[in-house]
């Protein structure tokens, strides 16, 4: 009798065995959601091969890598398209998870070509790979919820409003879903899915946190560095709305999407939002609040800056869809998902803490 794993919210079970010994090809592998992703799928007991760049020293790539069980890892840039190419042929996946980007939309400022390079080319490279591929196979496109043209008005995002972007990165991710999109229609139409056996949808999340998060110009782990060597936190837009989710909410939402494409290749290859509910919503002041009361210490200070480059300052996304076709929904909210994440990191910095098994611990309480 397969395993189920699902949380209180009444989500979709999580079929162990739907994983159990599948070839799943992960891009972006050595990131900050690709190394939760390869966890969780370690902890599934699938076969994975990751796909990416090799990670910053401090990463929690780094610290989990030696951990995972039936791995591998290949370093090598989405932009390589024969080395995509081969290595995706020689491992042949059921499941393939596109999450390799340039995801930081200040660094898109400075460098927008190559965040379009990566962003859209990079998706334009894995689907031309996937058309190489004659055996059935799930495509899941991670993007944002920032593909969508915002114009601040409060209303909440669904998956048929209008895509653009201000900056680079919404730009480019925007620019991602319509390739996605063009591949979808042009090679891969649901209609022919005995012709070609490929199911290919695009998942849309928003601003994710969770433990093991180092990267520069990101709020928590700003707020982390702040809080660790005991420094002030700088907020640069105190009252920017966030839809704030734990990592693992729209991990857990990629797997349902990609089990219910399994079993209905034609009906779910489309795209999907993965979101907190509506009225969970804090403003980047109140999560800094949050975190200093979990952390038990720490203060802030505002400082915008002037003439900085443009940035939302509220997000919603609707996640009817997903609730309604995949029975999916947010089981941690802001604050469980705040306390969740600076548990972790101060469960870090303890000694002989083994970084991959509180990911492990995480994904267990998630899951039960």
């Amino acid at each position: 009798m397969p395993v189920m794993l699902h949380g209180k919210s009444g989500n979709k079970k999580i079929d162990i065995m739907n994983w159990r010994n599948k070839k799943v090809f992960l891009t972006g592998h050595t990131g900050f959601k690709g190394s939760w992703m390869s966890v969780w799928l370690s902890f599934l007991g699938a076969n994975v091969k990751g796909y990416a760049l090799r990670p910053q020293r401090l990463s929690l790539y780094n610290q989990i890598c030696h951990r995972l069980d039936k791995h591998q890892s290949v370093i090598a840039n989405i932009l390589d398209k024969k080395r995509l190419e081969k290595e995706l042929l020689q491992f042949q996946p059921d499941f393939i998870f596109h999450f390799a980007a340039q995801p930081l939309v200040r660094k898109s400022y400075d460098i927008p070509v190559e965040t379009f390079e990566v962003n859209t080319i990079g998706t334009a490279n894995l689907l031309d790979a996937v058309r190489l591929l004659k055996k059935e196979c799930v495509v899941i496109i991670v993007t944002t919820d920032k593909v969508y043209e915002n114009s601040e008005t409060g209303k909440p995002f669904n998956e048929n409003d209008k895509l653009g972007g201000h900056d680079p990165y919404s730009a480019s991710k925007a620019a991602a879903e319509i390739v996605v999109d063009s591949f979808r229609l042009s090679f891969f139409h649901p209609s022919k899915y005995k012709l070609h056996k490929k199911s290919i949808a695009s998942a849309r999340a928003g601003n994710v946190i969770g433990g093991g998060d180092y990267a520069a110009d990101r709020i928590v782990p700003d707020i982390y560095r702040a809080l660790s060597n005991s420094k002030t936190i700088s907020i640069r837009n105190p009252q920017s709305i966030r839809p704030w989710q734990h990592v693992l909410d729209p991990l857990s939402g990629y797997l349902s999407l990609a089990e219910a494409m399994k079993i209905d290749p034609q009906k779910f290859a489309t795209s999907y939002n993965f979101g907190p509910k509506l009225k969970d919503e804090l403003t980047v002041e109140e999560l800094v609040q949050n975190v200093i009361e979990c952390w038990g210490s720490g203060k802030y200070k505002l400082t915008p800056i002037k003439n900085a480059p443009h940035e939302a300052g509220l997000l919603k996304l609707n996640i009817e869809k997903a609730k309604s076709d995949l029975a999916w929904e947010p089981k941690w909210n802001a604050t469980q998902a705040i306390e969740k994440t600076i548990t972790w990191y101060k469960n870090s910095l303890q000694k002989n803490h083994d970084k991959f098994n509180i990911c492990v611990k995480d994904i267990v309480d998630y899951s039960s």
